[in-house]
Parts: C-alpha cells; structure tokens; sequence
C-alpha cells in the first residue's frame, strides 16, 4: 500500500483536540467522525493534516499549496451553512484538479436536492413517493390532486433529519401550512411534502464508483416507542442520546424480510446510485410497505463515517474492518475519473 499524503477536511468547530483527556462524551460524539478517521489514516500509516473550514476556501488552497497532498479526504457536510453547497466545494476541488474522497459535485447537486431527485428517480420508475414542493415566500394548504393525508414535510436539501420532527407527520391544511412556514423560517429552506409511508425503515450502505458494493440490508427498530407515535427518524432520534435509550432505538442486519427481497432491495441501490450518478460512497433510506413493496425515501452520498455507526458497521458485517474501509474510500478517491482526467 502506497503512503500518501492526506489532507482532511472538516469543519472548523469539529477539530478534535490532540488528546482525549478530560473529554466528555457528549463532547465526543460532536466531532467523532472527524477523530475516527484521523485515527484510522494514521494507523494505515499515510502522512496526515488537516485543516478546518469555515465560509471561506482559502485554508484549503494555503494548506493545499503548502502539503501538496495526494488527496483531499472531504468530511465536509455544508458551505455557508447551506447542505447543497457541499458539492461547490467539491467542484472546486476538481477545479484546481485535486483528487478526493466521497462523491462527485454532480451526484452531490441531484441527491441533495431532494426534488431534483425524486423526478430522476421517476424518469428512471424508481417508486419513491409522490410530492410537491413549496418555496421559500410562498405558502401552502391544500394538496395537489391525487395526495391525501398524512403528508411529511421536511427540508428539500438538508440532511441530518435537520428540522424533522414528530410535527413533521401533518394530517390537515392547518398543520401543513403550519410545518411549511417551520421549514422556511427554522431551516431557511424550500418545503418537500411528501405522502407518508408507513412502514419497515430500512437503508442499505453502498461503496463504489464503477463496480458496487453493498453491505447488508439494516434497520432502524424503535422497540419503546410510545403508543400514537409514527417511527420516524426525528432530529431527537438522530442526536439525543438519553432520548435514545427511552425509546429503545437499535439498528442493525434486517431480519424476516421475504424471500428474495434483499435482492430486490440491493438491485434498486445500484440503480439508484447509476441514476443519481453518485461515487465514492453512500446510504440509501428506504421503506418497506405492509405489501413489501419498497419505497425509496433519500440517497445520502457521504454518509456519517463514525466508527460503529451504521454504515461502518453495514461494512463491517460485509469484511471490512475499519481502518480497511477508510482505506478502501481513499482508494476510490484515487481511483476515480474526473472530467479533468479526460
């Protein structure tokens, strides 16, 4: 295995300190991701720096000059405070014709626009579920003809679960204009509002560019869930840890699905993620009806990488360890063909 030499980036406030003492572990979970490849990359034995990124591009193209790395391992998850301007970053890196890790700037642009891709995936008879979408100044209280309630509504380019919440699940004009206005004032974006699926929440972890990968079909089991709650992954699910316990979340390998449906399921990820264009890595989210017919809620190129977390873990099932993992995702990044090569 060649050394490389690999720059990090990550956000500013995400910098883990150089020793672990006295950390707390609340503390902890904030930059974990950005810690646990760090330490993966230099347990492989690469040359490592990093650097933290705010609003402005020039620590990276000083540090860029300065260490002349190989490679850009990117953890960034916005610019500018805004999700869909992740992929700038990354247009700007093949700009100036640095290799990366992760996805392409366009795979980037489609999956975190949420509307943008929903009409790809229909182009492409993917079933994902019908929506309409309501734009910053503009408001909304009746459904589109062929919608019905319950509708949920969330941000059209934000990740994370970023502005979900149990209030996300409405079931009339009065608590859709309501969430509406949530998102346009709370989150600052455009409004997806999507038909609710009730159902099995399911995600499958993809790696590749050309040839895929996929680990094993995961759930996301809420076992103590209170009664007239809908299973949804809130932003209290994602990063409440005490929340957490109380309701019993656990993930893990899906159990009892039908026959053949891991097949089918790992089918549509490779369709999915060739339709999309994406690269590098990802996580698709889907659900899975009381018909077993599988709905495709999100892609997520550039997903949590966190030690023990669902898509290392996925992996972790499927052979890799994680400092292989991390090592594989370089790997693509140097593998993989932008237009400048060409």
């Amino acid at each position: 295995m060649k050394r490389l030499r690999v720059l990090v980036l990550m956000h500013s406030e995400l910098v883990p300190p150089e020793s672990l003492e006295g950390v707390s572990e609340k503390e902890l979970n904030r930059w974990r991701m950005e810690y646990d490849v760090l330490a993966a990359l230099e347990k492989l034995g690469h040359e490592v720096q990093y650097v933290g990124v705010e609003d402005d591009l020039k620590p990276i193209r000083d540090a860029a000059v300065e260490f002349r790395p190989h490679i850009a391992f990117n953890l960034l998850m916005h610019f500018h405070d805004a999700g869909i301007y992740d992929g700038a970053v990354v247009s700007w890196l093949e700009l100036r014709k640095q290799r990366y890790t992760g996805c392409n700037p366009r795979g980037l642009l489609v999956a975190n626009d949420k509307a943008l891709c929903k009409k790809v995936l229909s182009y492409h008879r993917i079933r994902a579920p019908r929506f309409f979408t309501v734009g910053r100044g503009r408001s909304s209280s009746r459904l589109p003809r062929g919608l019905s309630f319950p509708i949920f509504v969330k941000s059209r380019s934000e990740h994370a679960s970023t502005g979900i919440a149990q209030a996300s699940l409405v079931r009339n004009e009065a608590q859709l204009r309501e969430r509406v206005e949530f998102i346009h004032s709370n989150v600052g974006t455009g409004a997806l509002c999507e038909e609710y699926i009730e159902g099995r929440e399911l995600n499958i972890a993809v790696l590749g560019n050309q040839r895929l990968e996929t680990g094993p079909v995961w759930e996301v089991f809420m076992d103590k869930l209170p009664e007239r709650t809908a299973n949804i992954y809130t932003s209290r699910v994602k990063w409440d840890k005490d929340y957490q316990k109380r309701i019993g979340l656990r993930t893990g390998p899906s159990e009892d699905l039908p026959q053949g449906k891991v097949q089918e399921i790992e089918r549509i990820a490779h369709r999915i993620y060739r339709a999309l264009g994406l690269s590098g890595y990802a996580r698709i989210d889907m659900r899975m009806d009381a018909e077993g017919r599988v709905w495709t809620l999100e892609a997520n190129p550039n997903p949590d990488l966190c030690f023990g977390e669902d898509f290392a873990e996925a992996f972790e099932r499927a052979g890799y360890a994680y400092p292989r993992l991390v090592q594989k995702i370089l790997s693509l990044g140097m593998r993989y063909e932008a237009p400048w090569q060409g």
